[in-house]
């Protein structure tokens, strides 16, 4: 994900998550705060690059244990020793859903997260998304001091949590750019 992305970014979840607006300054932060645990899936039926169509996106970025920011709130900074590494919002336009996207881009930020030293990933699940999170090794974790965070996300979101390994947590991922880890720049479907 670049800068430029973040216009395509917002219009992708206002279409994908209506009920959860989130100003653009939220996932700009998110960017600069971590930009290596921010993708874009490129649109494979655009014919001009340059116009950023986007077909979906991942945001995440390390994060305290057992708990989750507050929809739509700017975080400062992240944490010196982060506990986890949070996944802030998955979001694919219908036409992507079903094509493997979703699934490929989580597991390599798990990978990604694992060979940081982070033992767990977490989530909150929104819209009924339980399932695909339960689907990707992600359980429901219920912490009474989560409840007045997830009433900003609605009355049925569930922290979810996936545990990647024994490993202990590490401090905050440097903060260089990266692009797609683990696949060449030219893939149409991340950059």
């Amino acid at each position: 994900m670049a800068e430029a992305d973040l216009a395509a970014v917002v219009a992708v979840a206002a279409e994908v998550h209506p009920a959860y607006p989130e100003d653009e300054s939220v996932f700009a932060e998110r960017l600069r705060l971590a930009p290596d645990g921010c993708f874009v899936l490129a649109d494979p039926a655009a014919t001009d690059p340059a116009a950023r169509g986007l077909a979906g996106y991942l945001v995440s970025h390390p994060w305290h244990a057992d708990t989750a920011p507050a929809l739509d709130t700017l975080l400062g900074s992240l944490p010196e020793r982060p506990g986890t590494w949070y996944l802030h919002d998955l979001a694919l336009l219908p036409a992507a859903r079903g094509s493997g996207a979703g699934a490929a881009i989580v597991e390599r930020l798990a990978a990604q997260a694992q060979m940081r030293g982070f033992a767990t990933m977490s989530l909150v699940a929104v819209g009924g998304s339980s399932g695909f999170w339960s689907r990707r090794g992600f359980s429901v974790v219920t912490h009474r001091a989560l409840a007045e965070k997830l009433a900003s996300y609605g009355a049925t979101a569930q922290f979810m949590r996936r545990v990647l390994s024994d490993a202990r947590p590490v401090a905050s991922p440097p903060r260089a750019r990266t692009e797609c880890p683990g696949t060449r720049r030219t893939d149409p479907s991340c950059r």
